[in-house]
This record gives structure tokens, C-alpha cells and sequence, in this order.
């Protein structure tokens, strides 16, 4: 897989301080487990983050805190349910394992919501407030109405591709878009485009079909 467009400086920093929303850091986790580039980047960030903590003076704790805080995790193997181990199943090699876990498999198995012709969606649930995380599938030369952010939007591409006023994005490609970039993606891939999309906030649709197609959209 050759991945041509990569996540943000600025984004691997704060996924790497735990300061992006909860759907801005699926996206990202699932990216850089297939991008060795991002990956890297992700591992020094944390790597100078621990450097900063280490200069930080240690705070005194009670001699008994951590056996405190273990002890409210920990529960006896006894008592503990035996659970069964699951059947193996084989992995689709379109979807990032951190992506995997949360639609429970592959993309075949995606329940799709009809949302416009040629266009499906899968919502993924997240904490409220938390951004919006949804998959999107598009048909050949269908395109997504022209729109704005009002914050970061992450769209990682599965499989297919489109192209925008951005460049081309194919299967590994992360498009990492603020509030200041407008497009109307394109899908030009001979099948259908799939990926992974999360908000920190709602889309701003420019036209009025796109306005209109808001609700339904509801990213």
C-alpha cells in the first residue's frame, strides 16, 4: 500500500498528548496502524512528551496509594466468569484492526443507511460531544455536495478513491482538513469509495441541495 497523504504535524501532537475528541482519535489510531510514517511520528511525540514529564518534580504519594488503586481494579481470578474463547474470524484486509473492533469486522458485513442516491453511510457510535464518526460509501462518479468544517475533519480512505481541490486519495490516504479548506469530493475510482470520516463539528454544506441533504447527512 503506498500512502501519499499523511496526518498533520499539529494532529499527531495532540493524539500523542491525548487531547483530540474521541472520533478524531479512531481516525487517527486507525491510520497509523497501517501508515509506518505516522506511526514513527506518533512514537517520537510520546517519546518527547515523556522527555517534558520527566522534568516535571515528582509529587510524594501515600506509601499505600498504589495498592489503594489496585485493589479497585483487580478481581480475584476466582472470581472471574470463564469466558469462552471466540471463533476465529478472518480479517478484512481493508479495515485497520482499531477500526475493526469498533464495526465488528469487515465491510462486508457493514449494515449500510441509504442517505442519497449512490451514497450509504454506517454511523459508529461515540460518547456525546465526543465528534461525529461515521464509514461513507460512494459510488463511482458520485460526489459529495461542496462543503466547509468547523473544525478538523479526518477522512481515512479504505478502499476506492476520490479526488478534490486537496489532490487524489487512495486506499491508506488520510485527508486532515480544518476549518479553512472547502471541497467537494469526487469519487474516480471504477468502484465504490469507502472511508472512514470524523468531525469535531457539524459540516457546513454551501449549496442549497447540500443544505437540504443536511439532515439526512447528518455529519
Amino acid at each position: 500500500m503506498s500512502i501519499h497523504h499523511h496526518l498533520d504535524d499539529a494532529t499527531i501532537m495532540a493524539y500523542a498528548a491525548g487531547t483530540l475528541r474521541e472520533a478524531l482519535c479512531v481516525a487517527v489510531a486507525a491510520h497509523v496502524a497501517i501508515c509506518p510514517r505516522c506511526r514513527a511520528a506518533v512514537r517520537a511525540a510520546e517519546a518527547a512528551g515523556g522527555a517534558l514529564l520527566e522534568e516535571i518534580d515528582a509529587v510524594s504519594l501515600d506509601a499505600d496509594a498504589l495498592d489503594r488503586a489496585m485493589a479497585r481494579i483487580e478481581t480475584p481470578a476466582a472470581a472471574r466468569p470463564a469466558m469462552p474463547e471466540p471463533a476465529p474470524r478472518p480479517r478484512d484486509p481493508r479495515v485497520p484492526a482499531p477500526l475493526a473492533r469498533l464495526i465488528g469486522g469487515g465491510l462486508d458485513e457493514v449494515r449500510w443507511r441509504w442517505l442519497a442516491p449512490g451514497v450509504r453511510s454506517y454511523e459508529i457510535p461515540v460518547t456525546p460531544g465526543a465528534g461525529s464518526l461515521r464509514l461513507l460509501r460512494i459510488a463511482p462518479g458520485k460526489a459529495v455536495p461542496e462543503h466547509g468544517h468547523g473544525g478538523t475533519e479526518l477522512t481515512l480512505i479504505l478502499s476506492g478513491s476520490y479526488s478534490d481541490v486537496t489532490g487524489h486519495y487512495g486506499p491508506g490516504d488520510v485527508a486532515d482538513l480544518d476549518e479553512d479548506v472547502e471541497h467537494a469530493p469526487v469519487v474516480d475510482s471504477p468502484e465504490d469509495c469507502i472511508c472512514l470520516v470524523a468531525t469535531e463539528s457539524p459540516t457546513r454544506f454551501k449549496g442549497l441541495i447540500g443544505r437540504l441533504l443536511q439532515p439526512y447527512f447528518r455529519i
